[in-house]
């Protein structure tokens, strides 16, 4: 996107400001949808997100002036993350959790998460399309990244034939909540802090600066790194897979706290190796368990809280973590432009370790199913809070 705003004239500062454009438009959105809608039937917010991602679409593919731009960006679905911030997101998120149960939840998202990985996979590969596809179609270059716009629309086209299939929610809008997060707003804040300080020590070590740090440390070139992170991106993605079948035999806080810790720590050892192979070594390992814990961690959001609060606590943990992790590099940067010592990667793992001690002490001794913080608290649930009948000792 910022190599077709260049192309159309903007400045570095008006790309800044239409991404910048985009993340905090995207956050109020899902922020927005999370807590004011949670009466409407998912079907139709759903709909109405996929409509909203359409038309972002052909206005992107049609403005060029950077008012209409920035405007496009402000109030439409493109956001600059990795997907933390998405109108679908908390939607998506707690229908899933209304048809699934407790057990089966961390597989189902270990899926549905993998999924959305390889999309992305399959979208950063689609982005060098244009330059081809102007060859072939004797077309400008401009136009054909144009064309890219239009192809989010069309896919945005797709998904509402999709969402049109969904049944109607089963549970009527009387059992929802009026006031979003009227119960579980004590844990929903608590695990958006500690979301919020796992994702900003993630911040200093995202690929790109694993990449600049391993250059700038040991010389590493283009071929041996792009090596390294598709490795990197296969053990990542294929571990989600694994996630279900250890959150149920483990747990959710387990597996969060169980294989994410491992991972930090192999992070803040790289920060200190000496030699190349071992780095990469080491962030090899951390590749291959740091992502166990994303299904864990989103059932773990959708058995804390009751039923009619799901899509507000989906969007209140996720947007502030997104945020959090776009904050930091700029820090990573500005130490590596100090030194090459590998000095994001150390503040970064013990930011992390520091919140997997955290969430364990914490959240270790929780049930993990729905109203299960509360009941710690010395609250009983309610028959209309919804999820599976409590096991006896518990209520």
């Amino acid at each position: 996107m910022a190599q077709y705003l260049s192309a159309l004239g903007l400045s570095p500062l008006q790309i800044g400001a239409v991404v910048t454009g985009t993340l905090i438009g995207s956050a109020a959105l899902t922020l927005g949808v999370g807590l004011g809608a949670g009466r409407r039937q998912f079907r139709h917010l759903l709909l109405a997100a996929a409509a909203l991602m359409a038309a972002t679409g052909v206005g992107f593919a049609l403005a060029s002036a950077f008012g209409l731009l920035l405007a496009v960006a402000v109030v439409g679905t493109l956001n600059p993350t990795s997907g933390d911030v998405s109108v679908f997101l908390p939607i998506e998120q707690a229908y899933v959790a209304e048809r699934i149960s407790d057990t089966t939840r961390p597989r189902v998202y270990g899926h549905y998460t993998l999924a959305g990985t390889l999309g992305a996979a399959l979208g950063v590969l689609a982005s060098a399309l244009p330059g081809p596809a102007s060859d072939v179609l004797h077309i400008g270059v401009l136009t054909a990244e144009r064309g890219g716009f239009l192809l989010y629309a069309t896919i945005a086209v797709g998904l509402c034939h999709a969402y049109q299939r969904l049944p109607q929610d089963d549970r009527s809008p009387a059992r929802r909540q009026r006031r979003p997060l009227r119960e579980s707003r004590r844990t929903v804040v608590e695990l958006a802090a500690l979301f919020s300080l796992d994702a900003a020590g993630g911040g200093f070590a995202i690929q790109s600066l694993l990449v600049l740090w391993l250059h700038l440390r040991f010389g590493l070139g283009p071929t041996p790194l792009a090596v390294v992170f598709f490795a990197a991106s296969i053990l990542a993605a294929t571990s989600l897979l694994a996630a279900g079948p250890l959150a149920q035999r483990l747990g959710l806080v387990k597996t969060m706290v169980w294989t994410h810790l491992p991972a930090d720590v192999m992070l803040t050892l790289a920060a200190l190796a000496p030699s190349a192979w071992l780095a990469v070594s080491l962030l090899l390992g951390r590749a291959a368990c740091s992502s166990m814990d994303v299904p864990a961690r989103q059932s773990l959001v959708m058995a804390l809280v009751p039923p009619g609060e799901r899509m507000a606590a989906a969007g209140v943990t996720n947007v502030p973590r997104a945020l959090a992790a776009a904050a930091t590099p700029i820090a990573a940067g500005a130490l590596l432009t100090v030194s090459h010592a590998g000095w994001p990667l150390l503040i970064g793992g013990i930011m992390k370790i520091t919140y997997d001690l955290a969430l364990w002490r914490l959240y270790h001794h929780v049930p993990e199913r729905s109203g299960g913080r509360r009941k710690v608290e010395g609250h009983s649930r309610t028959p209309e809070s919804g999820g599976p009948p409590l096991a006896e000792g518990h209520s």
